[in-house]
Protein backbone atom coordinates (compact mmCIF):
# COMPACT_ATOMS: atom_id res chain seq x y z
CA UNK A 1 0.00 0.00 0.00
CA UNK A 2 1.61 3.01 -1.26
CA UNK A 3 1.45 6.66 0.45
CA UNK A 4 1.13 8.29 -2.58
CA UNK A 5 -2.12 6.49 -3.15
CA UNK A 6 -4.05 10.04 -3.01
CA UNK A 7 -1.91 11.25 -6.34
CA UNK A 8 -3.50 10.55 -9.45
CA UNK A 9 -1.00 8.23 -11.35
CA UNK A 10 -0.39 10.94 -14.15
CA UNK A 11 0.42 13.45 -11.45
CA UNK A 12 3.74 15.64 -13.04
CA UNK A 13 6.65 16.15 -11.62
CA UNK A 14 6.87 19.57 -9.59
CA UNK A 15 9.03 21.26 -11.98
CA UNK A 16 7.16 20.36 -15.23
CA UNK A 17 3.40 20.58 -13.40
CA UNK A 18 3.01 24.37 -14.37
CA UNK A 19 4.28 24.40 -17.75
CA UNK A 20 1.75 25.96 -20.19
CA UNK A 21 3.04 23.65 -23.02
CA UNK A 22 2.07 20.74 -21.12
CA UNK A 23 -1.58 21.01 -21.77
CA UNK A 24 -0.55 20.33 -25.55
CA UNK A 25 2.22 17.30 -25.08
CA UNK A 26 1.69 13.89 -25.87
CA UNK A 27 0.16 11.16 -23.42
CA UNK A 28 3.37 9.60 -23.36
CA UNK A 29 5.69 12.25 -22.60
CA UNK A 30 2.94 13.26 -19.82
CA UNK A 31 3.63 9.64 -18.24
CA UNK A 32 7.31 10.45 -18.28
CA UNK A 33 7.17 12.99 -16.69
CA UNK A 34 4.55 11.88 -14.36
CA UNK A 35 5.18 10.38 -10.80
CA UNK A 36 4.74 7.15 -11.87
CA UNK A 37 7.69 6.63 -13.80
CA UNK A 38 9.68 9.68 -10.94
CA UNK A 39 12.76 8.65 -9.50
CA UNK A 40 12.44 6.95 -5.87
CA UNK A 41 14.52 10.85 -4.74
CA UNK A 42 11.73 12.70 -6.28
CA UNK A 43 9.11 10.64 -5.13
CA UNK A 44 10.47 10.78 -1.76
CA UNK A 45 10.17 14.96 -2.08
CA UNK A 46 6.55 14.37 -3.22
CA UNK A 47 5.57 12.47 0.12
CA UNK A 48 7.58 14.66 2.40
CA UNK A 49 6.09 17.51 0.89
CA UNK A 50 2.79 16.46 1.50
CA UNK A 51 3.31 15.18 5.14
CA UNK A 52 4.68 18.69 6.09
CA UNK A 53 1.30 20.48 4.38
CA UNK A 54 -0.54 18.15 6.83
CA UNK A 55 1.12 19.06 9.72
CA UNK A 56 1.23 22.92 8.51
CA UNK A 57 -0.99 24.95 10.71
CA UNK A 58 -2.09 27.35 8.01
CA UNK A 59 -1.04 27.69 4.33
CA UNK A 60 1.30 30.70 5.70
CA UNK A 61 2.93 28.99 8.09
CA UNK A 62 6.73 28.57 6.81
CA UNK A 63 8.17 27.48 9.64
CA UNK A 64 6.95 28.71 13.43
CA UNK A 65 9.58 27.48 16.43
CA UNK A 66 7.18 24.38 17.45
CA UNK A 67 6.77 23.43 13.30
CA UNK A 68 11.12 23.82 13.08
CA UNK A 69 11.78 22.47 16.17
CA UNK A 70 10.15 19.43 15.92
CA UNK A 71 6.61 18.70 13.93
CA UNK A 72 8.51 18.98 10.40
CA UNK A 73 11.45 16.77 11.18
CA UNK A 74 8.92 14.06 12.31
CA UNK A 75 6.74 14.88 9.30
CA UNK A 76 9.95 14.28 7.06
CA UNK A 77 11.34 11.04 9.56
CA UNK A 78 7.57 9.52 9.08
CA UNK A 79 8.39 9.86 4.69
CA UNK A 80 11.68 8.06 5.04
CA UNK A 81 9.88 5.60 7.23
CA UNK A 82 6.94 4.87 5.22
CA UNK A 83 9.39 4.67 2.01
CA UNK A 84 11.86 2.24 4.07
CA UNK A 85 8.50 0.22 4.61
CA UNK A 86 7.33 -0.56 1.33
CA UNK A 87 10.79 -1.22 0.18
CA UNK A 88 11.16 -3.61 3.01
CA UNK A 89 8.12 -5.74 1.64
CA UNK A 90 9.19 -5.80 -1.70
CA UNK A 91 12.14 -6.92 -0.16
CA UNK A 92 12.33 -8.43 2.77
CA UNK A 93 15.94 -9.99 2.90
CA UNK A 94 17.35 -6.18 2.99
CA UNK A 95 19.35 -6.20 6.39
CA UNK A 96 20.65 -2.54 5.56
CA UNK A 97 17.66 -0.78 5.10
CA UNK A 98 15.84 -2.41 7.85
CA UNK A 99 18.49 -1.49 10.16
CA UNK A 100 17.71 2.29 8.64
CA UNK A 101 13.95 2.25 9.33
CA UNK A 102 14.60 1.00 12.76
CA UNK A 103 17.31 3.67 13.74
CA UNK A 104 14.29 5.94 12.33
CA UNK A 105 11.79 4.79 14.11
CA UNK A 106 14.01 5.16 17.43
CA UNK A 107 14.63 8.65 16.41
CA UNK A 108 11.14 9.87 15.28
CA UNK A 109 9.57 8.26 19.02
CA UNK A 110 12.37 10.02 20.95
CA UNK A 111 11.29 13.17 19.12
CA UNK A 112 7.72 12.19 19.60
CA UNK A 113 9.15 11.93 23.53
CA UNK A 114 10.20 14.87 23.81
CA UNK A 115 7.57 17.10 21.92
CA UNK A 116 4.94 14.97 24.12
CA UNK A 117 6.72 16.37 26.93
CA UNK A 118 7.07 20.05 26.04
CA UNK A 119 4.02 20.62 23.68
CA UNK A 120 1.28 18.06 24.07
CA UNK A 121 -1.35 19.72 21.74
CA UNK A 122 1.41 20.34 19.08
CA UNK A 123 2.30 16.55 19.97
CA UNK A 124 -1.67 14.98 19.66
CA UNK A 125 -2.17 16.87 16.26
CA UNK A 126 1.22 15.59 14.94
CA UNK A 127 0.20 12.20 15.95
CA UNK A 128 -2.97 12.74 14.47
CA UNK A 129 -1.97 14.30 11.26
CA UNK A 130 0.50 12.12 10.50
CA UNK A 131 -1.30 8.98 11.49
CA UNK A 132 1.50 7.67 14.32
CA UNK A 133 0.28 5.62 17.02
CA UNK A 134 3.00 6.45 19.49
CA UNK A 135 3.18 4.47 22.91
CA UNK A 136 6.04 5.52 25.22
CA UNK A 137 9.12 3.26 26.56
CA UNK A 138 8.57 1.10 29.08
CA UNK A 139 10.55 1.88 32.26
CA UNK A 140 13.30 -0.17 32.33
CA UNK A 141 13.39 -3.18 34.63
CA UNK A 142 16.54 -5.69 35.26
CA UNK A 143 15.77 -9.57 35.47
CA UNK A 144 16.73 -10.81 39.09
CA UNK A 145 18.83 -13.81 38.65
CA UNK A 146 20.58 -15.32 41.05
CA UNK A 147 23.73 -14.17 40.64
CA UNK A 148 22.76 -10.45 40.29
CA UNK A 149 21.22 -10.94 43.56
CA UNK A 150 24.94 -12.25 45.09
CA UNK A 151 26.33 -9.73 43.53
CA UNK A 152 24.09 -6.77 45.06
CA UNK A 153 24.41 -8.30 48.06
CA UNK A 154 28.26 -8.21 48.30
CA UNK A 155 28.05 -4.75 47.10
CA UNK A 156 25.87 -3.72 49.57
CA UNK A 157 28.04 -5.20 52.21
CA UNK A 158 31.00 -3.61 50.86
CA UNK A 159 29.74 -0.22 50.95
CA UNK A 160 28.49 -0.60 54.61
CA UNK A 161 31.67 -1.47 55.93
CA UNK A 162 33.50 1.38 53.79
CA UNK A 163 31.16 3.84 55.48
CA UNK A 164 31.93 1.80 59.02
CA UNK A 165 35.55 2.73 58.24
CA UNK A 166 34.42 6.44 56.71
CA UNK A 167 32.26 7.65 59.92
CA UNK A 168 35.35 6.31 62.33
CA UNK A 169 37.18 8.50 60.58
CA UNK A 170 35.09 11.61 60.20
CA UNK A 171 34.37 10.74 64.28
CA UNK A 172 38.33 10.65 64.85
CA UNK A 173 38.20 14.38 62.31
CA UNK A 174 34.95 15.68 64.28
CA UNK A 175 36.75 15.43 67.94
CA UNK A 176 40.39 16.86 66.58
CA UNK A 177 38.31 19.82 65.33
CA UNK A 178 36.20 20.33 68.48
CA UNK A 179 39.51 19.86 70.32
CA UNK A 180 41.09 22.89 68.93
CA UNK A 181 38.32 25.09 68.60
CA UNK A 182 37.99 24.54 72.24
CA UNK A 183 42.06 25.58 72.34
CA UNK A 184 41.36 28.33 70.68
CA UNK A 185 38.03 29.38 72.52
CA UNK A 186 40.40 29.27 76.07
CA UNK A 187 42.96 31.18 74.13
CA UNK A 188 40.92 34.22 73.76
CA UNK A 189 39.54 33.72 77.32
Amino acid sequence: PSHLDDLPPTMLKKDYANLPIMNSVDDVVKRLLSLEMASQKEKMKVKIQQLVEKVRRSPSDNGSFELLSLSFPVAILTAKIRTLEEHLQRHPKDKRNRRLMLMSLDRRRRMLGYLRRVNYGTFEDTCRQLEIQYSPPLPYTRRVTKRWLAKKALCIKVFEEKRKLKAAERLKQRREWQARARAAREQQE
